[in-house]
């Protein structure tokens, strides 16, 4: 037997994947949502759940808004606030931790800022993390022809942290939002600083209006990016889908849980309200940190310069 599998961090661990989110759908209706699957991951032992990527409210990027006063309706001033205390509250009652993505409005002095965040809560209900993301999709200005807009790049500013996995839950947790994990730049980056579990949560249509030829790909990219990112870099990733049809756009499901190896071990089956639970040993990691990619024996980082060096190709 390997030392490694003498060794043992188990996490029991949740994916809430959330179904359709109307416009009009308030913070409460969503909040209540959200504590019935944190009961019912009690349930079923798992003290870390993951909620999607915007998940308070609808994906409001894909309407064209021009009153900052609308647009700032969908967005977070402190948290947890008002309309999420009571979702806080419960958490900490039950003794299980969470990874959550909401618009964040930030004043930093006079000046404001727009992010597309998520924060990881411990069990004691401490805050122990923020990300905001990097990789933002999309478009800044109306499009008419696209039968729904994808204005994240219009509606939130570049996150200003970048990756930086906290000590949360016995182990080193990372995160990231949606279009971060086609990315390999930021799993590798999280995996060099120590992170052994990815959380991330993801809005993704199916229909992708600029190549619709790859609209019966969406699933296979999904989790291609996933799985790669999860064995290349010998860690656990936890992703959780806004799922089904909302506001008459079709969001890809198929939330999951993928082991260091890059195999998928748990999956959301539906396009609802769903919870997935699977124990994740955060030693599984060095399964492959210590052999195939063990980065202090086999990388070659003076090769590597133009990641950074180039935004694009010459």
């Amino acid at each position: 037997m390997s030392q490694s599998s003498k060794l043992s961090r188990p996490v029991v661990s949740a994916v809430a994947q959330l179904g359709p989110i109307a416009r009009s759908d308030s913070r409460k209706v969503v909040v209540d949502r959200m504590i019935a699957l944190l009961e019912e991951a009690k349930v079923r032992g798992a003290e870390l759940v993951v909620f999607p990527e915007l998940a308070l409210t609808t994906f409001f990027p894909r309407w064209y808004m021009e009153e900052q006063d609308e647009i700032d309706t969908f967005f977070e001033t402190e948290m947890p606030g008002p309309d999420t205390q009571a979702f806080f509250d419960r958490a900490k009652e039950l003794g299980i931790g969470f990874y959550l993505g909401y618009a964040e409005l930030a004043m930093e002095g006079d000046t404001v800022h727009r992010y597309n965040t998520s924060i990881l809560v411990e069990k004691s209900g401490e805050i122990v993390s923020k990300y905001r993301k990097v990789h933002l999709p999309g478009h800044f200005e109306h499009e008419p022809w696209r039968p729904f807009q994808h204005l994240e790049k219009r509606y939130f500013e570049t996150g200003d942290i970048g990756f930086q996995p906290a000590k949360a839950f016995g182990g080193v947790i990372s995160m990231a939002l949606c279009n971060d994990r086609r990315w390999p730049e930021m799993y590798r980056v999280n995996a060099l600083r120590g992170a052994e579990m990815l959380l991330l949560g993801y809005n993704t249509p199916i229909h992708y209006p600029p190549v619709p030829e790859h609209d019966h790909l969406q699933g296979f990219h999904n989790h291609l990016c996933m799985q790669a990112g999860a064995y290349q870099n010998g860690m656990w990733v936890l992703a959780a889908a806004k799922a089904g049809k909302e506001e008459g756009c079709d969001l890809l499901g198929q939330s999951c849980i993928i082991a260091p190896t890059g195999e998928i071990v748990a999956q959301a089956s539906t396009l609802e309200d769903e919870l997935i639970v699977h124990v994740c040993d955060l030693e599984r990691t060095r399964e492959i940190r210590e052999n195939i990619f063990n980065f202090a024996l086999h990388r070659e980082p003076q090769h590597y310069g133009p990641i950074t060096e180039m935004k694009g190709p010459k």
